[in-house]
This record gives C-alpha cells, sequence and structure tokens, in this order.
C-alpha cells in the first residue's frame, strides 16, 4: 500500500483545486476588478474541463505506461496552477484553470486503475479507496487549510500550495511508481451505450441537477454569506461545510445499508436541500442561522453521492466501472452548470441574494425526477415478488 501513497497525495491535490476557488472569489474579483459572476467562471472552466478530459483520456491513454501518463498529467496540472498563481490577466487565469482541470482529467481515471492494478483482487478495495480518500481528504481538510492560508498570505499562496503539494506527487509517480500498464478502461461506446436504460438516464439526470444546484451555489459561497449575514470571513462555514460533509457520507451510508432503500435516501437529501435553500434565500439570514445551514447544506452535498452510486450498481452490477465513471462525469458537468449559470442570472441582474432560490427551483426539478425515479424502483421490485412468487408456485 506504500506504493499507492503518491496517487494519494495526488488526489489530494485535485481535490483541494476543485474546490478552493469558491472561497477565493472575493480576492480574485478585487485584483483582477471583475464582478463576482465573472470571477466564478473560474470554477466552471476547471470543472467543465475535467468532466470532459477524465472519460477522453481514461480510452485515449489505455495500455499507455502508467508512469509516464501521471507524471504528464501532474506536470501539466502543476504548471497550470503555477500559471494561476501568477496571472496577470484574468483571461489568462481562465485559460490555466482550464489547463489545470485537462491536467485533472488525465490524472484521475489513470489514477484510480493503477491503483486497482498494483494490488491483489482481494486488497484492491482498500486500494481504491485510499485514492477516493485523497480526494476527499482534499476537500474537507485541504480546502479549509488553504483558505487560512490565503487569508494570511493572499488568494495567489493558496495556489502555490497546490503547486507544491503537484510537485510532491510528481516526485513519487517519478521516482516510486513501476512502469506499468493499467487495465484498460471502458471505451467511450460502452460508456455512453448503457445510457440507453431509461432507469440509468433518469438517475444521471438527477444527479446532474443536484450538483448544478448544490455545488452550483457553493461556488458563490463566499460572496453569498457577505450579501445575506454580513460575513467577512467566510472561512468558519466552509469548514462546517466541509465537516458537514464527511458526516453526511458516513451517515447516509449507514443509512442506505440499514434500509436498503437508495432511492428514499436520496428522496430525503433532496428534501434537506430544498429547506436549507429555501432559508438561506431569506433577505437576511443570521450568521449562527447560516452556520448551521451550512453544515446540512455541506452534509446534503456530499450524501447525494452514495444513494445514486448504490443505484446505478444495482442496475447494472456487471458495469459497475461504467456507471461509477458516469455518475462521477454528471456530477463534475452539472457543477460546472451551476456555476455557469449562476454567473449568467447575476450577470443579467439577479441579486446574490437570489441565487438561493435559484438553486431551490433546480432542487424541486431533480426531486419531481427523484419522486420518478423512486416510484420506477418499487414498480421493479413488486415486479420481481411477483416473478418470484410464480416461480415458486410452478416449483410447487
Amino acid at each position: 500500500m506504500i506504493r499507492i501513497l503518491p496517487l494519494c497525495l495526488g488526489t489530494f491535490a485535485l481535490g483541494i483545486d476543485a474546490y478552493i476557488m469558491a472561497g477565493l472569489l472575493p480576492g480574485i474579483a478585487s485584483s483582477f476588478d471583475v464582478p463576482p459572476a465573472v470571477a466564478g467562471q473560474t470554477v466552471t472552466v476547471f470543472t467543465a474541463c475535467y468532466a470532459i478530459a477524465a472519460p477522453v483520456f481514461g480510452t485515449l491513454t489505455a495500455g499507455k505506461p502508467v508512469r509516464r501518463v501521471l507524471g504528464a498529467a501532474l506536470i501539466l496540472f502543476t504548471l497550470a496552477n503555477t500559471l494561476s498563481a501568477i496571472a496577470t490577466s484574468f483571461s489568462l487565469l481562465l485559460l490555466s484553470r482550464a489547463l489545470a482541470g485537462v491536467g485533472a482529467g488525465l490524472y484521475s481515471p489513470t489514477a484510480f486503475a493503477t491503483a486497482a492494478s498494483m494490488v491483489s483482487q482481494e486488497r484492491r478495495g482498500r486500494a481504491l479507496g485510499l485514492v477516493v480518500g485523497g480526494l476527499a481528504l482534499g476537500t474537507a481538510v485541504g480546502v479549509p487549510s488553504g483558505l487560512v492560508v490565503a487569508v494570511h498570505f493572499g488568494w495567489r499562496s493558496a495556489l502555490w500550495l497546490i503547486v507544491v503539494l503537484g510537485g510532491v506527487a510528481l516526485a513519487g509517480v517519478i521516482f516510486r511508481m513501476p512502469e506499468t500498464t493499467a487495465s484498460t478502461p471502458p471505451s467511450l461506446r460502452q460508456r455512453v451505450s448503457v445510457l440507453a436504460d431509461p432507469r440509468v438516464a433518469a438517475t444521471i439526470a438527477v444527479s446532474l441537477v443536484t450538483s448544478a444546484a448544490s455545488i452550483g451555489l457553493y461556488t458563490f459561497a463566499a460572496p453569498l454569506l457577505r450579501s445575506t449575514s454580513g460575513v467577512t470571513d467566510p472561512l468558519p462555514y466552509l469548514w462546517v461545510w466541509s465537516l458537514g460533509g464527511v458526516a453526511g457520507i458516513y451517515l447516509c451510508g449507514t443509512l442506505i445499508d440499514a434500509t436498503g432503500r437508495p432511492e428514499s435516501m436520496m428522496s430525503l437529501v433532496l428534501v434537506l436541500m430544498l429547506a436549507v435553500f429555501t432559508l438561506l434565500g431569506a433577505a437576511v439570514v443570521r450568521q449562527p442561522l447560516a452556520l448551521i445551514l451550512f453544515g446540512a447544506w455541506g452534509a446534503a452535498a456530499w450524501s447525494s453521492q452514495a444513494p445514486q452510486q448504490h443505484r446505478l450498481l444495482s442496475l447494472h452490477p456487471d458495469k459497475g466501472g461504467i456507471v461509477v465513471a458516469l455518475q462521477s462525469s454528471a456530477h463534475y458537468l452539472g457543477s460546472a452548470a451551476g456555476a455557469a449559470l449562476g454567473g449568467i442570472a447575476l450577470a443579467a441582474g439577479m441579486r446574490l441574494t437570489q441565487l438561493p432560490l435559484l438553486s431551490t427551483g433546480l432542487i424541486v426539478l431533480a426531486l419531481s425526477g427523484q419522486l420518478c425515479v423512486a416510484a420506477w424502483a418499487r414498480s421493479d421490485l413488486a415486479r420481481a415478488a411477483r416473478n418470484i412468487s410464480l416461480i415458486g408456485r410452478d416449483l410447487s
């Protein structure tokens, strides 16, 4: 397992880079004299390029030496973040964020495939869990820690921190990774063909809209807090959001195992999001209430992944890698779409305090779709029960 640590450090850096920009938006907007709506597009381009690059490069790099692929990905990722840290214009910053997203998208599928190929079958789950844990730890711990650095030394310093982490991960890959080739991932045609199942398509659509509502709004969390609650230091709220997310992951997973009803759990998660965004949409939110809402929001946002993955895996257990990859792409594409939609709404004249209402509308749409998915699941269970009953009757 020691050999996998460089992969974990790389995903840790990716986890920070994917979410830290939301906390840096006020500083970026001030440095380049752009409104928050425009600054938020730094999140859009990163997540969009990440979502598109991951499945594309996962296929194109199949059979290539993993050390070279991982090294190239981390070089691009690290150089792009260096360019972000020294950017002298907003256009250059946007370009560098897009390149960082491509580097992250190249690294991510290769890292997962490599981790699986480096250990025996019985240790594969643990190896993949460690690499996924790097992403989660980067978001839950790395992002708030990076924002502490940004508060004291400026927003560019947080990006320099990511550069250092990327460089250390690169050194680990070069000097510690064996020269092997990862297993061939599913082709793009295989990935898309799964969407022909309307149950999969509906579940993926709910995930996309949910991410657009939740992570799209998170992009503007710092200016939103300033507008609704008069918060000048968003760091404690982002800490609470991250910690709530960690708690939500474990609680939701436990409840799914206990009930065996992932569709119902997803419905409850969306109801919680609906309540949070409705309250955040109030004209003025007192700071203690805002802190509670951010914790609940984080728990709901992170909890939304597990029930969807559980549902998809139950539909196609023989194509687990494909459906989980589709779920991941839906999450990042939804995040990019939500950030873009928020920026467009603000540019069109919507006030920051009204953004939660936009997310509320999206969650209503997602909840409507999820209720249909849940009804579909109940119908499938009832049909399966009838078939079992008929088989038992025939045997008797």
